[in-house]
């Protein structure tokens, strides 16, 4: 059986590199892909591994592999030319290479040192006319040429947070259509709503005609599902939407409204909060927003003490954070004044080994 051989960064995989695996694998009897990565770069190798396997699940002649490569890039060097095939070598656990397959022009060199003929596939990037170098230069410009699995980690979640009857809702739909107006990518932005008031009308519900919100009793359960659901939401969100998700609360909130009703901090849904990503949170202020009372609502009276809450946990929790004051225009430019920052940052790639002709790596680059 010919066991064929793609190797690359993936930093970030995109149709191209998809494009590469696909025609590879219907040339050989199996296929091993092995994601190089380095620790400079600020995409991690697990999550680079891990969307290379998703992508390609369907075709089981595909296995995904990764391992750290921090060594430099210098075609002229032997030395170092060994020291990248022996982690490729290792990476496959020493089987024999039949071929290898590029869009490279090392391809030919690297076949010969892996005693492998070499299949040299879109050269020119004819077929897919897209580069890594190109998506990390302008993420939201190439959008589209990453998988739904990519674009669900890259994209920026904004979360409008703040006690009840602050504007949250009213503003998330507000930025939403704001963002969609704007041209390319931006034009699918999708915004989340909130679960927990779902949930609320679930238990009004069931209670039976007359139930009011005093009626009501909550468990850390509820909140655990409420967090999960909303999580899932945002998941599903982020991989079909534009480079922004714009979520009415989220995990994190959730957890602070468990301290509201249980009295206490959850753990679990505390992990819940950490394991859903989050690079924006918009904290609406009470004092400018009049309090309506739509029935499911517990009061004004708490209105400053909740928010009190959430400063209180984004600050101890590091959080990047910004205050909504003032009327409603103004909320929403600076909600998208602060979009815009935080989207620039959570967008922007660490530079990979420089290569030079001496074999010494490039400037030290700072990850995000």
């Amino acid at each position: 059986m010919s066991h064929g051989l793609v190797i690359g960064k993936f930093y970030p995989p995109h149709a191209g590199h998809h494009h590469l695996v696909r025609t590879a694998a219907e040339r050989c009897d199996r296929l091993s892909v092995v994601v190089m990565a380095s620790s400079v770069e600020s995409l991690a190798l697990a999550d680079r591994v891990a969307w290379m396997r998703e992508v390609h699940a369907d075709d089981p002649r595909i296995a995904v592999v990764g391992v750290v490569d921090d060594h430099p890039v210098d075609y002229g060097s032997d030395a170092i030319w060994r020291a990248h095939v022996d982690l490729m070598i290792a990476a496959v656990d020493g089987a024999p290479v039949d071929v290898v397959f590029t869009s490279e022009r090392y391809g030919d060199e690297l076949g010969r040192r892996l005693g492998a003929r070499h299949e040299l596939i879109d050269l020119d990037r004819r077929t897919c006319p897209i580069s890594a170098t190109a998506v990390r230069a302008d993420p939201v410009g190439h959008w589209w040429q990453l998988a739904p699995c990519v674009r669900g980690h890259l994209a920026l979640r904004a979360v409008l947070v703040g006690a009840e009857s602050t504007g949250k809702t009213t503003l998330a739909a507000e930025l939403a259509a704001a963002l969609q107006r704007r041209s390319g990518a931006h034009g699918a932005t999708r915004w989340v709503a909130e679960v927990g008031r779902d949930v609320t009308v679930e238990k009004l519900a069931a209670r039976g005609p007359g139930a009011t919100i005093e009626d009501l009793t909550w468990a850390t359960p509820d909140f655990v599902a409420v967090a999960r659901r909303q999580a899932a939401r945002e998941d599903e969100a982020a991989r079909a939407g534009g480079p922004v998700v714009v979520c009415d609360t989220d995990a994190f909130a959730t957890g602070v409204w468990h301290q509201r009703y249980v009295g206490a901090r959850s753990d679990e849904v505390e992990r819940l909060a950490v394991a859903a990503p989050a690079h924006l949170y918009l904290l609406t202020d009470p004092d400018d927003v009049p309090f309506v009372d739509d029935g499911m609502r517990d009061g004004a009276h708490l209105r400053r003490w909740m928010t009190d809450r959430f400063v209180e946990r984004l600050e101890a929790t590091g959080r990047r954070w910004r205050w909504l004051r003032g009327e409603r225009d103004r909320r929403r430019a600076a909600a998208l004044t602060a979009i815009d920052d935080a989207l620039a940052d959570a967008l922007r790639f660490a530079p990979p080994l420089g290569q030079r002709g001496d074999g010494r790596p490039g400037p030290p680059a700072v990850t995000r």
